[in-house]
């Protein structure tokens, strides 16, 4: 059959496809469009805050409010960001030994 008799699930795949979670979306939390929402309880807590957002440019909505509890969490989250973890590349099998025997690496710790 060609294209021009396909009824059915054509329309559906397109709606599949822009639904969804978005992983590789560009706006990134902290920037002028998604700025960040931190709850503070106290004027010097928001000073405190307001340089550290200065110092690594982050764009933040902070509402001082005594009676709700302190909400840091985003940005904790974009201070703390983890870190790719690098792990040192294992020898050739003909490479010198790690250890410093002065073998070949097959045959000593290989």
């Amino acid at each position: 059959m060609s294209k021009m008799f396909y009824k059915g699930r054509i329309d559906a795949r397109q709606n599949y496809v822009m639904s969804g979670y978005n992983v590789n979306r560009d706006v990134k939390a902290g920037t002028e469009e998604a700025p960040i929402s931190i709850v503070v309880s106290t004027d010097a807590r928001k000073e405190e805050i307001e340089a550290i957002i200065e110092e690594h440019s982050i764009c933040a909505n902070i509402t001082v409010d005594k009676e709700q509890e302190e909400n840091t969490i985003e940005l904790d989250t974009l201070l703390n960001k983890p870190k790719t973890a690098v792990f040192e590349k294992t020898p050739n099998r003909n490479d010198p030994c790690l250890c410093g025997s002065g073998k070949k690496y097959k045959k000593c710790c290989g």
